[in-house]
């Protein structure tokens, strides 16, 4: 099922002459309106008129949140504000937001690009679409909301309202399709169950969440408690918001809208081109956005470009999971870690939560990482015998994992930090 079929399916032949022919447009267009990217195409002897081949994109500079934070806020705005219908900000969480801009026909686009993942990922105009993303200058719940109207579903925009009444309002408005951060799914799992209410009697059937990294086991954990098909998309404020990549039902990789945005891997600290297949940082350039278009935006977010045909029919390369940020990398004791290795051992240790926190601190020249763990209620009131048994084999298989020793502390989730309805999974405390 495809919301633009002759779009979704077109040739790589015909799809890369269109990339060409937007890049080139696009290029113009920041040379002409915004003195970053003039002042940048000067200094490196770029010339927009002259540019012909879709292999030299590496040659353009590449463009970073700290530049979009040094123009705010309309610093990088490629039109008159009197054709800006919308602003709206990142969420902000490493640092100041950075202000993005739509024209109406910004708008149009960003609604059927979100149209097209809902699409992918299951949803129709029969169903009823419950949204709770957080309303507001974030991007992520009026991209979907767009998305939802525009292929006529119904919309219920309750936002990250308190989790029971979310819970109340699936069962009495007989949701469908439950869009939010996978962290919030789990949370409305875990309240649904509370609750005692039998999952069975929901009209649940779709989830599609996005917005913070999430694995497979996470995948499978909310498609067992809330008996749905569960998909990944993938956006970020400063290139669209959601839209920019989604699952289809096949769950094989991310497709990419690649008729509005060019993508490329690269080694986060070399910032060389990776080959297909390797994971490195996501680099994005928009072909179609008219307010705020960026040239090689560095997302921070790590992953791999997959080639091979989808049995889904889409021409479009696909992005496999965000495994994380590049900026969620720790760096301890000369070993790479990433958050997602340490969610991998939790899932198999049962009476944890699929919650964690990493608090990284320097104590005399030792660099120290501790886990704060998500438990059950259950271990909590356990004898101390066995509570400490059940902390110390978390510890031993993250040494495993990890390779160095770590600290485990027991924590109720509601006392790990949650930012737009996002956990916050790395806090690194050493003063560099």
């Amino acid at each position: 099922m495809y919301w633009e079929p002759e779009k979704e399916c077109i040739s790589r032949e015909a799809l890369q002459q269109l990339q060409l022919e937007r890049l080139q447009a696009t290029l113009v267009r920041v040379y002409m309106n915004v003195p970053f990217y003039r002042k940048k195409f000067d200094e490196l002897g770029i010339d927009p008129d002259t540019f012909r081949s879709l292999e030299d994109l590496r040659k353009l500079p590449l463009t970073t949140k700290d530049d979009l934070r040094l123009s705010y806020p309309y610093g990088m705005f490629a039109v008159p504000m009197r054709e800006v219908v919308r602003i709206q900000t990142s969420s902000g969480t490493t640092g100041m937001p950075t202000v993005v801009g739509y024209t109406r026909n910004d708008i149009k686009t960003w609604s059927n690009l979100a149209a097209r993942i809902l699409v992918a990922g299951g949803v129709t105009q029969n169903d009823i679409v419950q949204i709770a993303f957080d309303y507001g200058l974030f991007s992520g719940a009026l991209g979907f909301h767009y998305g939802a109207e525009r292929i006529g579903a119904s919309v219920i925009p309750i936002s990250t309202v308190n989790t029971r009444r979310q819970v109340k309002i699936m069962q009495d408005f007989k949701t469908t399709a439950l869009m939010c951060t996978p962290g919030y799914a789990l949370s409305i799992a875990e309240t649904i169950k509370e609750m005692d209410i039998n999952v069975n009697s929901l009209s649940l059937k779709y989830g599609l969440f996005g917005a913070e990294p999430w694995s497979e086991a996470i995948r499978n954990e909310l498609q067992e408690k809330l008996k749905i098909i569960a998909t990944d998309n993938y956006g970020l404020s400063e290139v669209m918001g959601p839209g920019v990549a989604g699952e289809c039902l096949e769950r094989n990789g991310l497709h990419i809208n690649e008729d509005h945005f060019l993508v490329e891997i690269v080694d986060p600290e070399t910032l060389t081109p990776l080959p297909e297949g390797e994971t490195g940082e996501l680099i994005i350039t928009t072909l179609t956005k008219e307010a705020f278009p960026v040239i090689r935006f560095r997302t921070r977010d790590l992953t791999s470009i997959i080639s091979e045909p989808c049995k889904c029919g889409r021409t479009f390369y696909r992005m496999s999971k965000v495994m994380g940020r590049t900026d969620d990398m720790i760096k301890i004791r000369g070993i790479t870690v990433f958050p997602s290795q340490i969610e991998s051992v939790l899932f198999e240790i049962e009476g944890t939560e699929p919650h964690y926190q990493i608090i990284v601190e320097r104590k005399g020249v030792m660099d120290e990482l501790t886990v704060l763990v998500g438990v059950s209620e259950s271990i909590f009131f356990d004898q101390v015998r066995k509570q400490k048994d059940f902390i110390e084999r978390i510890r031993t298989k993250l040494i495993a994992e990890l390779g160095f020793s770590v600290e485990v502390k027991p924590v109720e989730k509601k006392t790990l930090e949650i930012e737009h309805g996002k956990f916050r999974r790395v806090i690194d405390r050493r003063k560099m």
